[in-house]
């Protein structure tokens, strides 16, 4: 059967419009729902924000050039404290809707490559320009995850399966070396596939190890999903519109061998002149042909080809509806 998913962001800037997006994500994905995120509530809330909540060991505030590593007093700062608390409050309004909901549930966390990209070691620069650095930022994500899967599953006691899904859109950029240094003269090295494997293992197999289910998502183009299955990814979460030929049979392979396979094709805002779900069920079932691929082989599943928080209100609910019209026409 094909199901309709979610990404993870939603638009919204306050605690209403969180609760609007819960109920959205409820309404229009019965069969995968999601902790939503709302970005535009600021740096807290952001992918990064949300990640840094979850950590374990690790503190961290936050700089003029963004977040940075202050080391493991065990007191965070006070940007740190307000990740946590809004993640807490997040969670609690997740937990409040969620009463009599049976079925699978998703959250979603940055991944160790995207914040060792994104987050800067105490004295400056990224923490990927640092092998011990970025190596401890994964291992902390790894155990903080553990916490954080317990929790969603307490608050959410009627998932019968938990799915969290990493993200790692800066993945591409730091296998190519294309992730500038702090100056923007230069550019970090690049990171070579073992070790980037390695590290998104280590998050990966902590997810596995607490019983759920480690899918790893990303909207860019040029991610080695050979590479992240071989890490340990159940899941792949992908943007139809940025595979490459070889990305296809790729992710082809993965699905007939069991993989899990999110795939977006809903736009992420509104198109000019509108979108049915039957242009949409169509060109899914164009992809299907040119793969030789039956819409019941594997895991497949359909929804926006990534987050909905630069969209409207109102077509953040219609891309959800439509992966939904659209899953059900394949099935």
């Amino acid at each position: 059967m094909t199901r309709a998913s979610g990404v993870g962001s939603m638009p919204g800037e306050d605690a209403a419009a969180y609760a609007e997006a819960v109920r959205a994500v409820l309404g229009e994905l019965p069969d995968l729902p999601h902790v939503p995120e709302l970005p535009g509530r600021g740096a807290t809330a952001s992918m990064t924000g949300r990640a840094l909540a979850v950590l374990e060991g690790l503190d961290v505030d936050l700089q003029p050039s963004g977040w940075r590593l202050v080391g493991t007093s065990g007191a965070p700062g006070v940007d740190h404290r307000r990740a946590r608390s809004l993640l807490g409050q997040d969670l609690d309004c997740v937990e409040e809707l969620t009463q009599g909901y049976a079925g699978t549930f998703k959250t979603q966390v940055a991944g160790p490559w995207t914040l060792a990209a994104t987050v800067e070691k105490p004295r400056g620069d990224r923490v990927l320009s640092d092998h011990g650095a970025r190596r401890d930022l994964a291992e902390s994500l790894a155990e903080g995850l553990r916490a954080h899967i317990r929790d969603v599953r307490r608050r959410v006691p009627g998932a019968t399966s938990l799915v969290v899904q990493v993200d790692e859109p800066a993945l591409p950029a730091v296998l190519s070396g294309a992730v500038p240094t702090a100056s923007g003269f230069s550019r970090h090295r690049v990171v070579h596939p073992p070790e980037a494997s390695a590290l998104l293992e280590t998050v990966l197999s902590a997810i596995a190890e607490e019983g759920a289910e480690p899918w790893v998502h990303s909207c860019a183009p040029g991610v080695p999903w050979g590479l992240v299955r071989g890490a340990g990814a159940t899941g792949l979460v992908v943007d139809l519109s940025v595979l490459s030929a070889a990305d296809h049979d790729t992710v082809a392979e993965a699905l007939e061998a069991g993989v899990a396979v999110a795939l977006g094709v809903v736009p992420t805002t509104e198109p000019a002149g509108g979108l049915t779900d039957t242009a949409v069920v169509q060109r899914v079932e164009r992809w299907l042909d040119m793969l030789g691929l039956d819409p019941e082989a594997g895991t497949l599943l359909v929804g926006p080809g990534c987050g909905l928080a630069g969209a409207s209100t109102s077509w953040a609910r219609r891309a959800l509806q439509l992966s939904r019209q659209v899953a059900t026409a394949l099935t």
